[in-house]
Order: C-alpha cells, then sequence, then structure tokens
C-alpha cells in the first residue's frame, strides 16, 4: 500500500485589518499571511477498498486537545467527502479508499491556521492519490467551502489575504529573517473575539513590492495592526504577558499576535538569532518555536511502501 506524506506549516498573519463587513455578517479582511517551519505532518495511506472513504487517526504532542469524536468532523474527513462529492457519486465510487495519520503537533484552535493548513494538505495528498485534476479557480472554491484561510495554505506561500480571506495576491518580496513562535497553551474563540473587538474598520494597508532589509520590513509592518489583538488580550491576558515576554527578548525586531490568537510571534533577524532566545521566553506550559520561515511552499511529499497495522 503506497505511503504518502505532507507538511502543513503554520500560517501567520504578519497585520490583519478588518476593512468591513458583509450583509451576511462575514468580516472582511486585508492580512499577509506567510508560512513558519513550525508545521504538523499528515501521512497518507492507500487501501485497497474503493469509495473514497477517508478514515482519520490523530496523534503527536497536540493530539490530546483533539476529542476522538472530532475525527469524523475534522476538515481532513471534510476535505475527502467534498472532493468526492465534486467529481460525482459514479467517480467517487472508483476512488480508492485511505486511511490518514495526522501528527498534531502545532497548538489547536491558536490563530495559526493548523486545521485550515491539515486540511489544505489533505487536499493536495487526495488529488494526488486519486489522480484528479480540478481546475485551479474550482479547487481553490472547494478550499473556501472548508474555510476562508484554506485557499492560502493550498501553495503554503508568503500572499495578501483580502475578502474574507480567499482573495489572494502575491505578498511583497521578503527579506531574510528568523521567527519565533509563542503559545500560552489557552485557546481562544474566534466568534468570541469578533464579538468584544470595537466595531470600527481599519483603511487597507499600503505595502511596497518588496522589502531590502528586515528593518525596512518591521518599519512598514509596525505601521499596521493586529485588530483582533486587543479583544484576544481582554478575553485571554497571558497573550499580553507573552508580548511583553517577547519584546523584550533578545534581537526582537517585532512582537504581536497571528490571527485571532492566542499564538504570537516575534520577528529576529535571521532563524538563528530566533533560537538563540527561546530560553528567554520559555515558560512552564507554554509552547515556543524558533526558526525560519517557509519560502518554497513547503512541499514535502514522498512516497514509500506501507502496510496498514
Amino acid at each position: 500500500m503506497s505511503l504518502l506524506h505532507e507538511m502543513a506549516h503554520a500560517k501567520i498573519n504578519l497585520y490583519l485589518h478588518v476593512t468591513g463587513r458583509r450583509d451576511d455578517g462575514y468580516h472582511l479582511l486585508d492580512s499577509l499571511a506567510v508560512f513558519a517551519g513550525a508545521a504538523d505532518g499528515l501521512e497518507l495511506h492507500r487501501g485497497t477498498g474503493q469509495g473514497g472513504h477517508v478514515g482519520l487517526r490523530i496523534g503527536g504532542t497536540f493530539a490530546p486537545g483533539l476529542r476522538a469524536d472530532d475525527c469524523a468532523d475534522n476538515l481532513i474527513v471534510r476535505a475527502g467527502a467534498l472532493l468526492r462529492a465534486h467529481v460525482g457519486p459514479e467517480r467517487a465510487r472508483q476512488l480508492p479508499d485511505v486511511a490518514v495519520v495526522l501528527r498534531k503537533e502545532l497548538p489547536v484552535a491558536s490563530g495559526i491556521g493548523g486545521g485550515s493548513a491539515d486540511a489544505a494538505a489533505a487536499l493536495r495528498l487526495l488529488l494526488r492519490v486519486w489522480e484528479l485534476d480540478i481546475p485551479r479557480t474550482q479547487l481553490m472554491a472547494l478550499a473556501t467551502r472548508l474555510g476562508a484561510d484554506v485557499p492560502v495554505c493550498i501553495d503554503q506561500l508568503a500572499a495578501r489575504m483580502e475578502g474574507i480571506g480567499e482573495e489572494l495576491t502575491p505578498a511583497p518580496v521578503l527579506p531574510p529573517c528568523g521567527m519565533m513562535l509563542v503559545n500560552c497553551g489557552r485557546s481562544v474563540s474566534t466568534p468570541q473575539v469578533f464579538r468584544t473587538r470595537t466595531p470600527v474598520f481599519t483603511p487597507r494597508a499600503v505595502l511596497p513590492p518588496q522589502w531590502n532589509t528586515l528593518a525596512d520590513m518591521v518599519r512598514d509592518l509596525s505601521a499596521q495592526t493586529n485588530d483582533l489583538q486587543d479583544a484576544a488580550c481582554a478575553i485571554c491576558p497571558e497573550i499580553t504577558t507573552v508580548l511583553d515576554v517577547l519584546r523584550a527578548a533578545p534581537g526582537c525586531r517585532l512582537a504581536r499576535m497571528s490571527g485571532s490568537g492566542a499564538t504570537c510571534f516575534a520577528l529576529f533577524d535571521s532563524p538563528v538569532a530566533a533560537r538563540a532566545a527561546q530560553d528567554a521566553v520559555r515558560r512552564d506550559g507554554w509552547w515556543v518555536w524558533a526558526g525560519d520561515l517557509c519560502r518554497n511552499g513547503g512541499r514535502q511529499v514522498m512516497e514509500t511502501e506501507s502496510v496498514l497495522p
């Protein structure tokens, strides 16, 4: 039975402006998303049965944060159901069954798109093992149905996100830098954050086509905000503590919350500088990662032979 591997990298919002609200209640955003080396891992085992059924097992550091009954409604399983519905019942009956093992190494519900990245990785794996050729516009529409963060996670490349997150354009060219991610161990509800935030809107950011130095990027990012940060800090004061600790870390150039929280990031001159500052940041119960940005889409697909237990 063939075995495929994919990495689902953490998505980081370097800034996040809430620019408006649609009539249906969805908020309009403007955000610059990048991807860190930190990632979940997916293994896809191709079975011998047919029908395109997707089984799921979850392991890894943060597996306890997902209940056993989450598997049936996990975005990975839903990605398979969405693809089966898209190709129609006749084609779906011919698709091989698969089993996915998710190694959950990113904190759950933490503002870094872990579930969305997992869903996007599952789509990439299923398209390959099921040999489906779906036009990109249709694939992105399917991804949006799984969640507003899923489209940007398909390519795992830095991009500007607008609309509800589904409108993607190229990001400015990024300079070399390092990044640290810190999560205090608390989950924050995205709907609660939006309910708590002050109902004002921030204009779309003006960005250059590229940043030649980290100092240039930090200067421009410092003029932007994460419009959800204050609300998340009010709900979870530990986020403020994380930000204070990051800003005091040696070599930190910028610290901010990602997404709706609670994970925060800090930028450093290099991955080496970011890793060197980890000891100054670690606290009991905190998840800390430091390293480089993912600059090539993080595509690490391998095929081997395996037998399901």
